[in-house]
């Protein structure tokens, strides 16, 4: 059984009806362009195979009754759905039915059951993508008429107001604007997003993407503390963000900043010019042409902004070995998701060897898996 068949048929066992539509929307993986983003820099990712679907009724009773993927239940009065009054796993939902102004009332109630095929603990955006289905179903049936950035901007107000979480815009906007054989280029300083041409499979290639066990999710201290770093580093430097900054001001960075700050700025700065190299690249010469930037990235990542254990680099040198065009650390955690660029004939190879890899380390199991760049968040039927 399919996913949107699966949560067809759970839909009509919760609320003993069809549903009136089932939406989806893709999870995300980072090409090139870590811990640029809160820095209002360039990422670039694409929307994956994976994605969340959702199965949704209307009721006429004002509430809003949500199922999550484990079978979770929450149910609220829909005028509730405002900051401060919910909390736990449905709150990014519930947030995105208040930022588009459900809790001002004259809208119906929804029941919505929610499936997902996004590996858990992967990194892939899951809550996101959530949200991304919510919004554009909602926009369909409530009719709010809102433009795709307008509903990416919707999804932040419902982390950053409703959950407390103070994500970028990268996770959304790719989950809106991804397209099938094509990266989405994420401006997070002029919050733009647009299609980069990425069609790997016709280039003979596989996005492979490694979680090991060394995986540490975003949002711990550490992770914390190079976001504020970067943050005191901007205001000592007399600039709003580290994306005012080019590659040629990193003299004066280093003259003014102590080493560790230098080392951070110095990564955000350069993986902003690899990201912007690595787009025309793939505009001109297709993406056999990238790999050496995504072996720089991993190690500007690893050197300069402190970020590496050894299961990333286990993944990343038993993946280069084996015929991989290049690989680097992946999301925003603290390593540990990996993605390789590896030619689709050595693909079998490639997974064989970081496995064994992995078992002579002692390392546990890695998780692997092949992502396909695919469309954005859409109404299914």
């Amino acid at each position: 059984m399919n996913l949107v068949d699966r949560v067809t048929t759970r839909f009509s066992e919760v609320v003993g009806a069809d549903p009136i539509g089932v939406w989806s929307a893709p999870g995300r993986v980072t090409i090139i362009g870590d811990h640029t983003d809160y820095n209002a820099g360039l990422t670039l990712t694409i929307a994956t195979s994976f994605s969340v679907v959702i199965a949704v009724g209307v009721r006429d009773d004002g509430r809003v009754r949500i199922v999550s993927p484990f079978g979770d239940t929450t149910t609220v009065e829909l005028t509730r759905c405002v900051p401060g009054s919910v909390s736990g796993w449905a709150a990014g939902a519930l947030g995105v039915l208040w930022a588009l102004g459900g809790s001002r009332g004259g809208v119906s109630g929804l029941d919505i059951v929610i499936d997902s095929d996004i590996p858990v603990g992967t990194d892939f955006g899951a809550s996101s993508a959530i949200a991304c289905a919510v919004a554009v179903a909602v926009n369909d049936l409530w009719e709010t008429d809102l433009g795709r950035m307008e509903l990416v901007h919707a999804c932040q107000r419902a982390e950053h107001d409703m959950v407390g979480t103070p994500t970028t815009m990268v996770d959304t906007a790719t989950a809106m604007f991804g397209e099938t054989d094509s990266a989405v280029l994420v401006d997070c300083q002029l919050a733009e997003a647009s299609p980069v041409p990425f069609a790997i499979a016709d280039a003979g290639l596989a996005l492979l993407v490694i979680v090991s066990e060394g995986h540490r999710p975003p949002g711990v201290a550490a992770n914390q503390d190079r976001r504020a770093s970067c943050q005191r580093a901007a205001v000592s430097l007399g600039v709003e963000t580290l994306r005012d900054l080019a590659v040629n001001d990193l003299s004066r960075v280093r003259e003014t900043q102590d080493e560790d700050t230098y080392r951070r700025v110095r990564h955000v700065v350069t993986e902003n010019a690899r990201v912007a190299t690595v787009v025309e690249l793939l505009s001109s010469e297709g993406p056999r042409a990238i790999g050496d930037f995504l072996i720089a990235s991993y190690l500007s990542t690893r050197d300069d902004f402190d970020v590496h254990n050894s299961h990333s680099a286990r993944s990343i040198q038993s993946a280069q070995r084996a015929g991989a065009m290049g690989a680097r650390m992946s999301g925003g955690g603290l390593g540990g998701v990996v993605i390789a660029l590896v030619p689709t004939e050595l693909l079998s190879f490639v997974e064989r060897k970081v496995r064994q890899a992995f078992t002579d380390e002692q390392l546990g199991e890695p998780e692997l898996f092949v992502v396909t760049p695919s469309r954005g968040a859409h109404r299914v039927y």
